[in-house]
């Protein structure tokens, strides 16, 4: 290891590595420092192993993923557009694969083989790879980064330095808030990180009863004092502490500013049938069970494991024969298949978050070159900035294109 570089990057995450390629093969001589004995640990867990490296949907379309600061990306987004990242991966001898909903998969299936082929790219643009390496602190003269002081109060001078040391969330693989406090360090604002793309907590005990039932084609509703404020179709799972699954990820990402209020979450759990539509099918299921009680005549229009949930949620009683309930009663159970209501007590923590929202405010990073408007030569890539989108690629998107224009601007 030297002690002086054209451009220091801390951090050998996505952002970090495609930052660190660009900047080299622009004729700078780089040194990446990384906290971790390797590279890519986040990265390696993405996607469930397989990495969804991002999405190939139009361009344009990247913007109404983006949850958070889509505008900023604008420049990002289309300097290192979704289609260059396929050809850049492609080009440095990933092969790739496009799946439902446009997500793209290494053909392989392995997010290994992401971080082999970022990791040989760098080695070819002779990047120096120090790993093991934590930076204690920033060196800043005269409004100026000069580099870096490293835990062992060794410094490393250079004319850049490129913070792309992600959020908090999975902790396990050595996410930390070291970005952030180097950013603080430089006079940047942080905004709260909090954890995104995350399960729900339901106040329901319920839930424990049906822990482990996956739910598919249905639709859900969330609402904030009663107000509507998202809603969507597909999949989710109940669990030991509350919901997860796709669309419940998917909904995290948007009910952070009304934590503060009473949450709702209401499931159709037959969006397909409008109340009349139910309400025909539920007389034709009675029909062939007129003898029975109701907790044994709803097995063939809802899960058997889900009939108790439904039938204390709707205060009916399941000992009650099918010949003996009245009109009213058999309404009341269609609202209530039509909105099986649970209260959201909050967010699961950054363990389980796939992303962190908050970070870096962006007003204070020049959107054309990611460079600190306050700190000249310093520089900020992918998810230590307050940016997040939801699933399916976009948020590697992000690292990718801010980190391509970091190492470019750099």
């Amino acid at each position: 290891m030297k002690n002086r570089y054209d451009v220091i990057v801390v951090g050998g995450g996505a952002a970090g590595m495609l930052a660190a390629i660009f900047a080299a093969r622009n004729g700078k001589e780089v040194v990446l420092l990384e906290q971790n004995e390797k590279l890519g640990k986040k990265l390696f867990i993405t996607g469930k192993g397989r990495c969804n490296f991002t999405n190939a949907c139009d361009t344009e379309d990247l913007f109404q993923n983006v949850v958070t600061n889509p505008k900023f990306l604008y420049s990002a987004f289309y300097s290192f557009s979704n289609q260059m990242v396929m050809d850049f991966f492609e080009e440095i001898g990933l092969p790739y694969k496009v799946e439902r909903g446009n997500r793209v998969f290494p053909t392989s299936d392995h997010s290994s083989d992401v971080i082999k082929v970022l990791e040989r790219e760098m080695k070819k643009e002779n990047v120096e790879i120090l790993l093991n390496t934590k930076v204690k602190s920033l060196v800043i003269e005269n409004i100026i980064c000069k580099g870096v002081v490293l835990k062992d109060k060794k410094r490393i001078i250079a004319d850049s330095t490129i913070i792309a040391t992600g959020g908090v969330s999975y902790p396990r693989t050595g996410a930390c808030k070291d970005g952030y406090d180097f950013a603080e360090s430089a006079g940047h604002s942080i905004v709260k990180p909090q954890p995104s793309l995350v399960p729900f907590e339901l106040a329901d005990s319920c839930c424990k009863d049906v822990m482990g039932i996956s739910l598919k084609n249905v639709s859900i509703t969330i609402y904030a004092d009663n107000k509507k404020i998202h809603s969507d179709f597909g999949e989710m799972l109940f669990t030991h502490f509350g919901v997860s699954g796709p669309i419940i990820i998917k909904a995290s990402a948007y009910i952070h500013k009304y934590l503060d209020k009473q949450l709702s979450l209401a499931i159709d759990l037959k969006p397909a049938l409008d109340e009349k539509q139910l309400d025909d099918r539920i007389l034709k299921d009675f029909k062939m069970f007129q003898n029975k009680q109701l907790k044994n005549s709803l097995d063939k229009l809802l899960l058997h494991s889900l009939v108790p949930v439904v039938l204390e949620k709707s205060g009916l009683d399941g000992e009650k024969k099918i010949n003996e309930l009245t009109k009213e009663e058999r309404k009341v159970l269609g609202q209530t298949i039509k909105n099986l209501s649970f209260t959201i007590t909050g967010l699961r923590g950054f363990d389980e978050a796939i992303i962190t929202k908050g970070g870096v405010k962006v007003k204070e990073v020049d959107p054309g070159t990611m460079e600190s408007k306050l700190v000249g030569g310093l520089y900020f890539a992918g998810e230590v900035l307050d940016l997040d989108a939801l699933t399916g690629g976009f948020n590697l998107q992000i690292a990718w294109s801010t980190g391509y224009l970091a190492g470019v601007s750099c």
